[in-house]
């Protein structure tokens, strides 16, 4: 298909980047922490670090994971902690010192969580405290050798990091007892490793740097290989299409970080554009505490706004939110699920700003598309960025013609090298071994514009984060009380979506409720269903598939 998004390209927008612009990521953070070193670059619980600061932490974190830890290039390290200082800190270090860096999410269940140590080989982790416990159980059957461990508060400084740690720990008690023997904390890392020097390995934009886990049709999460190139490229992708709207290039920008850093929304848009632009952003360790969001919001005064568009229906629906200080704010941008007209409508009317919206993936690293920023919503997902193709396919892998429907299938250097370890799933996923299968199903405009019709059919979105039927169904038909379930989204005004699950019992005296419990043991709490609705029989094809999409038009129209 000939690029015809690229005559509604906003002016001077070229259409190519360079993706050798920057060997590795560890070369995009020196070049920024020596551009910026005396601005501030991450705050958190009233506490602040600049570009300096936080170059200096990296390194003694990268230096004492390999003189100290005896980790090695292409070793994984998984990371798993909310927005603190100490994810930026040991990310970075962790990219300098040449380790694949894999994002975990710290709500996961001990199965979940011992899936994603053991696939990925990790061999270190980094976690805090109030998940250490879970670790602690799964060590036995990973390779994890090293471990950190490190309280919310450790970074705060005297007195403060001893009160926060002492509160959540020990009145609170939102720390579970561990014992984890040898274990390291993160403050003791970083007083060892500035006493050493980072031997910085050679790295080269095809070497892997995260491996970022996505769910699977299968209901096992895969992990998409995304090398320094896909990262850099799409970050400098990002940052040059959300560039648009900066006039004055010396004005630092402040942008809100409450998407969790491990979802690759965040981990691209927060942790690498707005470091390449110099950027001031404020992580958020716990956004659903949304009075305690609000009031922050009220001091820090930010200017970028980035979520889903949970956050932003959510935001608007607290009363205070409405006295927050919008005179500063210059744009906002909803990712991860699709935006709400209603949301976009009402977010211009309270900040004065508009709500736009792009669409990507973990595959994709994750930005494909984004919307003119400062455009007025129009269902639409935006225009393919810079140095990326777009083919709308028929289920013979043939393209189709403007205004068709088909599935969207993307080509461009921020597009993953495979699945780790799954080359079968690398092959389907992949069409003559350069166009991804993003498996969502759109059309393009004349103008170049894409709009995404249907997404992958079984595929339930809660808040941003992808939840496959299968996983969920293969849990609970477990239960002894289950003779067959089916897993489908429902819509719900809150998450966008919400799971699910259509029961037939074998214990007549099952009730949704000890479904749902028994759900929770297993998997992370987006993923619990929310409506259990009990059927004699599930509707199914000839050859015994359940029909999903005749399950959804059984759903009631409201509760």
């Amino acid at each position: 298909m000939d690029k015809i998004w690229l005559k509604s390209y906003p002016a001077g927008m070229p259409a190519e980047i360079n993706p050798e612009e920057y060997p590795s990521l560890g070369a995009l953070l020196a070049d920024a922490c020596t551009q910026y070193a005396d601005r501030p670059a991450f705050s958190n619980l009233g506490k602040t670090i600049s570009y300096g600061e936080l170059r200096a932490m990296s390194l003694a974190f990268g230096a004492w994971l390999q003189k100290e830890a005896g980790l090695v290039k292409g070793d994984r390290i998984a990371l798993m902690m909310p927005n603190i200082l100490q994810y930026p800190i040991a990310l970075f270090g962790a990219l300098e010192a040449g380790l694949i860096v894999v994002n975990t999410n710290p709500l996961y269940t001990r199965r979940e969580l011992e899936h994603q140590l053991k696939d990925s080989g990790a061999k270190a982790l980094v976690v805090y405290e109030q998940a250490a416990s879970l670790v602690q159980e799964c060590l036995p059957v990973t390779d994890i050798s090293v471990v950190i461990v490190t309280g919310i508060g450790d970074l705060l400084g005297f007195p403060k990091a001893a009160l926060c740690n002492f509160l959540l720990k020990s009145i609170r008690r939102e720390v579970p007892p561990y014992v984890i023997p040898n274990s390291y904390s993160f403050m003791q890392v970083l007083e060892q490793g500035k006493w050493v020097d980072l031997d910085a390995p050679h790295v080269a934009p095809s070497d892997i740097a995260f491996l970022q886990y996505t769910g699977g049709t299968t209901g096992v999460s895969k992990g998409a290989v995304l090398t320094h190139r896909n990262m850099v490229a799409n970050t400098l992708q990002a940052a040059l299409w959300g560039g648009q709207f900066i006039v004055d290039k010396t004005k630092q920008q402040r942008i809100l970080g409450a998407l969790p850093l491990y979802h690759i929304f965040a981990l691209t848009a927060v942790a690498f554009v707005w470091l390449k632009r110099g950027g001031h952003t404020l992580l958020i360790t716990n956004p659903r505490d949304i009075k305690a969001l609000v009031t922050e919001l009220k001091t820090f005064r930010c200017t970028i706004y980035y979520g889903v568009n949970t956050l932003f229906n959510t935001l608007l629906h607290t009363p205070d939110f409405e006295s927050v200080d919008f005179s500063e704010l210059v744009t906002s941008t909803a990712g991860g699920m699709a935006l709400q007209a209603a949301v976009a409508l009402r977010w211009k009317n309270v900040t004065g700003t508009t709500l736009s919206q792009g669409w990507g993936l973990t595959e994709t690293s994750p930005v494909v598309t984004m919307c003119p920023v400062n455009s007025d919503f129009n269902n639409s997902i935006g225009l393919p960025i810079p140095s990326t193709d777009i083919s709308v396919r028929d289920d013979l892998g043939t393209e189709v013609a403007i205004g068709e429907l088909g599935e969207l299938c993307v080509k461009g250097p921020q597009v993953m090298q495979g699945y780790w370890n799954r080359p079968d799933e690398t092959q389907k996923a992949m069409l003559d071994g350069v166009w991804f299968r993003t498996g969502d199903i759109g059309r393009i405009d004349p103008a170049g514009f894409l709009y995404i019709e249907d997404r992958k059919k079984d595929m339930i979105l809660v808040s941003g984060f992808n939840v496959y039927p299968n996983e969920v169904e293969g849990i609970i038909a477990h239960h002894p009380g289950v003779q067959e379930v089916a897993a489908i989204a429902e819509p719900d005004e809150h998450s966008g979506e919400v799971v699910a699950v259509f029961v037939v019992r074998k214990d007549p005296s099952l009730t949704a409720e000890q479904i749902i419990e028994y759900a929770r043991k297993e998997l992370t709490g987006y993923k619990v269903p929310k409506h259990v609705y009990f059927r004699n029989e599930l509707p199914k094809t000839n050859v015994g598939k359940i029909l999903r999409r005749e399950l959804r038009n059984q759903l009631p129209k409201s509760h």
